[in-house]
């Protein structure tokens, strides 16, 4: 089963919060999208740190990054639709197409993905 990582859900594991023994599991050969990546190092650029201190904050982690293409785009610009009941962001819809179009598993610390996922066709799970 592929895992594809939420920034919820890596940023739980980068900070120790709770859900990190579930990312820590699943870690090694999770995929993660570039964009969902740019939302962690986002996270520690709004903290203060500088390039370096995030650089070698997500140096080293054994996670696959995967570059958005136009399929995907498509995908992701189909679900806006249907995901916006839900709340969702175009960073979650970007983790959600991706997970959907490999048959993986979305994994995330955000709640409101449980819900989203039936109507989305996503197989999600929660880290907490």
């Amino acid at each position: 089963m592929i895992i594809v990582l939420d920034s919820s859900a890596l940023l739980a594991a980068l900070l120790g919060e709770p859900g990190a023994d579930r990312v820590d599991e699943v870690i090694d050969g999770a995929v993660m999208t570039t964009v969902n990546l740019a939302e962690v190092i986002g996270h520690f650029a709004r903290a203060g740190a500088d390039r370096t201190r995030i650089a070698s904050i997500v140096a080293g982690l054994p996670i696959k990054y995967v570059v958005t293409n136009r399929d995907l785009a498509m995908d992701i610009g189909l679900m806006r639709p249907r995901g916006e009941p839900f709340g969702l962001s175009l960073g979650d819809r970007i983790c959600l197409a991706h997970a959907k179009q490999v048959g993986g598993v979305a994994l995330t610390a955000d709640r409101t993905w449980a819900a989203a996922a039936t109507a989305l066709g996503v197989e999600v799970e929660l880290i907490r």
